[in-house]
């Protein structure tokens, strides 16, 4: 298929155009890397504050490219129970993986946020945003946890999806915003973009800084 967009701002600025959500009281919050020029993209056009959720994937051992689950900053884990129980992975190892990609997002969090603590989300509308959902339990990781902290509301805004995960989303926000849906497999997020290289941490944290809350 030809890509849909030129670059991951790009997708930021054709999900602005289609946001029709609250405006007040807005935090957008991107998932690193792929996420940030997105979030920071929409949230400059909407008028809403921009900040990041460090939360990422739980690699199978043997294809470290798919995932069985994501841990977010908190600690807490979101498990593909499904997968799970056709991988037959050892308890030990789950413990052992999860352990070391929460050391990775804590090194990140270090990184991207320094002593600035995980802003106040209370009463607030959150929107969470990805360059694009894969299984899908990324995004979930990060919505329980910002559901936690008591939000107005809760949206999830992504340029693409593949139709099975969009429906796992959904009934765990408030809205859903997803300009690409694709019926078709196999998926790739990449597809769709003619630029989709691996954003570096100085790149990350140039769109923190121009919009981050102080």
């Amino acid at each position: 298929m030809r890509p849909v967009f030129e670059d991951r701002v790009d997708a930021g600025n054709h999900l602005a155009r289609s946001y029709a959500g609250p405006r007040d009281k807005v935090l957008v919050l991107g998932i690193p890397r792929g996420g940030i020029p997105v979030g920071y993209t929409l949230a400059k056009a909407i008028g809403g504050q921009f900040d990041t959720i460090v939360v990422r994937k739980l690699p199978i051992p043997h294809n470290p490219e798919a995932g069985f689950g994501a841990v977010a900053p908190d600690g807490s884990l979101v498990l593909n129970e499904d997968m799970l129980s056709r991988l037959r992975l050892a308890p030990d190892t789950i413990e052992k993986t999860a352990a070391v990609v929460l050391e990775e997002v804590r090194r990140r969090e270090r990184i991207y946020r320094g002593e600035r603590p995980f802003p106040d989300l209370k009463a607030a509308n959150i929107i969470l945003t990805d360059d694009g959902l894969a299984t899908g339990y990324t995004m979930i990781a990060a919505v329980k946890m910002v559901r936690e902290r008591e939000p107005e509301s809760v949206t999830v805004a992504v340029p693409v999806s593949p139709i099975d995960t969009a429906r796992r989303i959904e009934p765990l926000v408030d809205n859903l915003y997803c300009l690409h849906i694709s019926h078709h497999y196999p998926f790739a997020v990449a597809s769709f973009y003619n630029d989709f290289h691996d954003l570096s941490d100085e790149e990350v944290l140039r769109f923190l800084e121009d919009l981050a809350p102080g």
